[in-house]
Formats: C-alpha cells, structure tokens, sequence
C-alpha cells in the first residue's frame, strides 16, 4: 500500500484525530534459535524474532522494542482481517534494514513511498516510510496489506483488489470518509467525478502526480464501501471470491448488477458521501 494515508489533507486530520494505542505487554522475544518458516534465508546474520498472540515479526537491524509494537499490531490487524473474512489470520511480518532491502525482498524495482507489500505469504514493512505513519496509518496500511495476503489476487480487477484491501483496513479505524478520502473529496466538491472504475494506469506510481494515485486507492475503497454499504459486508466479500472463479463481470451479474450499473450508482454514493 503507498503512503497515501499520510498525504496531504489525510495526514492533517490523521495526525490530530489519532491517539496512540494503550501500551500491551511486551510479546515474547525468540532468537534466531526459534526458526520460522518461510523467514529462512532473509539477510546474512542474525535476525531477531518477535511472537505476538497471532503475528510473527522477523526483524534485521530494527530495535526489538519497535519490533514488539509491531506485532502488537499486527494481532490486531490480524483481528480485523479476520472478522470480514472469517477463519485465523496468522501473519508473518518481515521487517528488513532498509527500503533497498524491501525490494530485493520481494524482486521488485524501486518501491518509493510504499510503507509496506503484501509478498506472498507474507508482509514485507518498508521501515523508512512506514516510521512516518502515526498510529491510526500503520493499523490500516498492516490490515490492507494483511488482507492482501489473506484474501488472495486471481483474475481480480484492480479496483476490486485494492478497494477490498482498503476497505478492511479502514473499516474499524474510525477515520470519518472525507478525511480517508480527502484528494477525492477536493475533486468532487470540485464537480470533477471520475467517469470509470479505476484501472491498471490509474494505479502506475507517477511522481509527478502522487495525488492521482491517492484517488485512485480512494475510488476503489469507496466502490467496495458502496457495495458493502447498501448490499451488506457479506456481499463484498462473496463478490471478492467469486470474482477470483468466475471474473467479475460474471460475479457482479450474480448481484443483479452490471458493470455499468455499479459505475453509476458508485458515482451517485461518491456524490453523498464527499459533497
């Protein structure tokens, strides 16, 4: 997920409406005696690991304190995910050195301004960005990315993939619509109303535009939102999983809907919840 629940008028509101988190007991540490699958191999040297109740942090040159808030975290991220999508949750956290490190984690080219990726099995933590984030960011960057790892990717649209990551991860944070959505809200109270579900291009990091990748995540949280909102959570979540089987197309028919319908009634919701 990008930093965009940091940026601009988001970051405003989110850093004078967060509270930080009462303090837990600190999570157990284990060394590198304690192997963990699907961890081996991560950096030369030593890792060190921290167990929460659900989570398992592996960490490289992190402070073990910062690695323990972490997983405090993720269980309750971990929570979250799973009260929409049912079943345990049982992440596995890897924090490395450095952004650098991140990439060469999950094989991919720069990742500037992401604050965490959903790896396979796994969430990878970009610590630059990531320590930028107050409190209320990092639960929902850890829930969006969680649910990635926990809902799965075939043959989805990207505004389904990331609107439904979006969609868990703020649905307990508390943040009121305008603020989660504040580049969108600029653009509607505009009179400017995007014409179409977001796509692969609206998603293509741009430097010279960050805003538009914000809105984009924005649109497609608030097509999930809207679903979840008029249809029932229930709904989401079967259309999330049959779209993976059949396509969307063939799961939003099962809904009665079309994919033009949903585009306008998604407008007229956009409409009610940012003017």
């Amino acid at each position: 997920m990008s930093e965009q629940v940091s940026r601009r008028g988001a970051v405003t509101a989110l850093l004078l409406l967060a509270t930080a988190l009462a303090p837990a007991a600190d999570a157990p540490l284990t060394g590198p005696s304690s192997p963990v699958p699907g961890a081996r191999g991560l950096w030369p040297g030593e890792s060190v690991t921290v167990r929460g109740a659900r989570a398992v942090v592996v960490g490289h040159g992190t402070p073990p304190a910062t690695l323990g808030e972490l997983a405090r975290r993720a269980d309750t991220a971990a929570l979250r995910v799973a009260d929409v999508l049912g079943g345990p949750v049982r992440p596995l956290i890897v924090v490395p050195r450095s952004a650098a490190e991140a990439a060469r984690l999950a094989g991919t080219g720069p990742i500037d301004g992401l604050a965490a990726l959903a790896d396979g099995d796994r969430v990878i933590v970009v610590p630059e960005v990531f320590a930028r984030l107050n409190p209320t960011g990092r639960d929902v960057v850890l829930a969006h990315e969680l649910t990635h790892v926990a809902a799965g990717t075939d043959r989805l649209p990207v505004w389904l993939y990331e609107g439904f990551a979006d969609y868990v991860g703020y649905r307990d944070s508390g943040l009121p619509v305008r603020v989660a959505a504040a580049e969108l809200a600029d653009e509607v109270r505009a009179g400017r109303l995007p014409s179409e579900l977001p796509g692969p291009a609206a998603f293509a990091a741009d430097g010279r535009d960050p805003a538009r990748l914000a809105r984009a995540y924005q649109e497609a949280w608030l097509a999930c939102r809207f679903i979840a909102d008029r249809l029932g959570e229930g709904t989401l979540v079967r259309l999330y999983r049959a779209a993976q089987v059949v396509g969307v197309h063939r799961a939003l028919a099962s809904l009665g809907l079309s994919a033009a319908t949903l585009t306008a009634r998604w407008r007229a919701y956009m409409r009610e919840q940012l003017a």
